[in-house]
């Protein structure tokens, strides 16, 4: 039995890694699969413009494309020409795999006023690459209507240090602090495998978002605290504050709630236990 991975980043490796502990052979998907590890059968392709080997026993799927840069002509040939031309190998392969998981964003919802959302409120994103990456969703459960879709919150972890950086260099307070909602790159991978693996069939979508969507000012104080530095200060309209995240991602409050009925339990269930593993040099980002 094959899991395959589409696309090998940071997460994909890591899901293709902990699949490979269960026993699991793995093959994996990317431009330069050159960088895998030895646990993972490495595919260079570039699913943009080429149509990929697929193996005959495939039975599991996990889709975790990225686009090569933050532009519509990027996302476009990432997510839908990719996708497409994974799927149509997969049909021209007669393969039909047991199960088969899209790894998503919860971008797709443009939310701005600190509400509850969950996996029945609507997507609503803003034109551009967040409109791109619901058109992949949709054309999955078009091609394949019992596909799962997890929409990741903003993922942080080894190697994803911007935020402690930024607090590092002193940034500030936000006057307006809107609600931040993230998941460790370990919980994301576990959540991955998790529902592929589990008995009953997953639902067609999830949330993964740890338990704690809080003020992005919350996070910036904890992290001043665990570094010993000051406590950050509000900042003037036009001083530097690290607020950026928090208004690229809205102001909304996810939902985890679906996930972990699942019997889903997470590592790192706030961003207190996550950064604390981050600050004390815990896992590695992979290639």
């Amino acid at each position: 039995m094959t899991v395959l991975i589409a696309g090998c980043g940071d997460l994909g490796t890591e899901v293709g890694l902990r699949f490979a502990q269960l026993g699991h052979r793995v093959v994996g998907l990317r431009r330069n699969a050159s960088v895998l590890p030895a646990e993972i059968d490495g595919q260079s392709v570039d699913l943009s413009i080429t149509k990929p080997v697929i193996p005959a026993d495939t039975e599991f799927v996990v889709i975790a494309i990225s686009a090569g840069s933050p532009t519509v002509t990027a996302y476009r040939a990432a997510y839908l020409d990719g996708l497409r031309n994974l799927l149509d190998a997969i049909d021209d392969a007669q393969v039909t795999p047991r199960r088969v998981l899209l790894v998503s964003s919860t971008a797709v919802f443009d939310v701005n006023d600190g509400s509850r959302v969950d996996e029945q409120t609507p997507a609503n994103p803003k034109p551009g690459t967040d409109s791109i990456v619901l058109d992949a969703e949709r054309m999955l459960h078009q091609r394949l209507p019992a596909a799962t879709v997890l929409r990741l919150a903003g993922i942080y972890g080894p190697g994803r240090e911007r935020l402690i950086k930024q607090v590092q260099n002193g940034a500030g307070l936000s006057a307006q602090s809107r609600h931040t909602n993230r998941i460790h790159r370990d919980d994301a991978a576990a959540a991955i495998v998790h529902l592929l693996l589990r008995t009953e069939l997953p639902a067609p979508l999830y949330l993964g978002v740890d338990n704690a969507p809080v003020p992005a000012n919350e996070v910036l104080t904890f992290l001043a605290a665990e570094l010993g530095l000051p406590a950050p200060t509000v900042r003037e309209s036009n001083e530097p504050t690290s607020n950026r995240e928090s208004q690229r991602g809205g102001d909304k409050l996810l939902s985890n709630q679906l996930l972990r009925q699942t019997g889903f339990t997470f590592s790192y269930p706030s961003y207190r236990e996550g950064y604390r593993a981050l600050l004390s040099g815990r896992g590695t980002r992979h290639r």
